[in-house]
């Protein structure tokens, strides 16, 4: 499932989320879950991930019962702040308070698919960079060309040598 578009909401005073239905409809509970997996990201907001998504992703990292620091550090932090978030019936998740006192957002948000994540951004600084990702947007699309690769055919991932 690939998550496009966005939508403007209001995070409410009991801090609930109304997860828009043009991203609700496309999910499948028996395949997809009945809850998001949410991050906060520094400087930046909430990633929210589907059950499936989150769980393929964590899994992809290798494991080990004895990490080194920066791994032990990162594993503690990522997985400590990530919480498992249920719909309630009206289609809501409940955001976690100390989730919007580190990423500072307001009560105003959009909701932006992004690819296999949606993301949860202050509405005022989505409203105030929209011209600029337009304009990189194109830039962007060579740099990746939609598969994580860069133009120049690097990955970002450590080679041997």
């Amino acid at each position: 499932m690939i998550f496009t578009g966005f939508a403007e909401l209001t995070i409410d005073a009991k801090q609930r989320l109304a997860v828009p239905s043009k991203f609700r409809s496309l999910l499948n509970p028996e395949t997809d879950g009945k809850a998001f997996y949410c991050i906060p990201w520094p400087g930046h907001g909430l990633m929210l991930f589907t059950e499936p998504m989150f769980n393929q992703f964590a899994s992809q990292a290798e494991g080990t019962l004895t990490p080194g620091e920066d791994e032990q550090e990162f594993e503690t932090s990522f997985f400590g702040l990530t919480e498992r978030l249920e719909l309630d019936s009206a289609g809501r998740i409940s955001i976690p308070k100390m989730h919007l006192e580190l990423t500072k957002l307001p009560s105003e948000v959009v909701v932006v698919g992004a690819r296999y994540r949606l993301e949860v951004l202050s509405r005022e600084m989505w409203a105030a960079g929209m011209q600029g990702r337009f304009e990189r947007l194109a830039i962007q699309a060579r740099k990746f060309r939609g598969n994580g690769r860069r133009e120049d055919g690097a990955t970002g991932e450590k080679t041997s040598g």
